[in-house]
C-alpha cells in the first residue's frame, strides 16, 4: 500500500505513533496506526478470517486520538477486496 501511495504522490505516514494525552500529560500508550493518509484518513490493515468489533473499536480509537473523521478498515483475507473494506466515521 505504501508503494501505491508513493507512486501516486499521495502524502502518508506509515506506522504513525498515536500518544494519549491525559490532563496535559503525554502517555505513549503504544498505539500505531498503519497509515495516516494526507493527515486526514486513518487506514488500518488486517488479514483475518473475519473483521470483529474490536477491529472497528481500534480504528475509532485512532480517529479520536488524531481528530480525523474518516477511517478505512481493510481486510485482505477475502476473495473480493471490496468485501473486506469498512468505512468508519467519527463525530458525525
Amino acid at each position: 500500500m505504501a508503494y501505491e501511495f508513493l507512486q501516486r504522490e499521495i502524502p502518508f505516514e506509515r506506522q504513525k505513533p498515536l500518544p494519549v494525552i491525559y490532563k496535559e500529560v503525554r502517555l505513549d500508550a503504544g498505539f500505531r496506526a498503519d497509515f495516516l493518509v494526507g493527515g486526514l484518513v486513518i487506514v488500518e490493515l488486517k488479514a483475518v478470517e473475519r473483521l470483529a468489533k474490536i477491529h472497528e473499536a481500534q480504528v475509532l480509537t485512532y480517529l479520536k486520538l488524531t481528530h480525523c473523521k474518516l477511517g478505512l478498515l481493510i481486510n485482505f483475507n477475502v476473495p473480493l477486496l471490496k468485501d473486506g473494506i469498512r468505512r468508519l466515521v467519527w463525530g458525525l
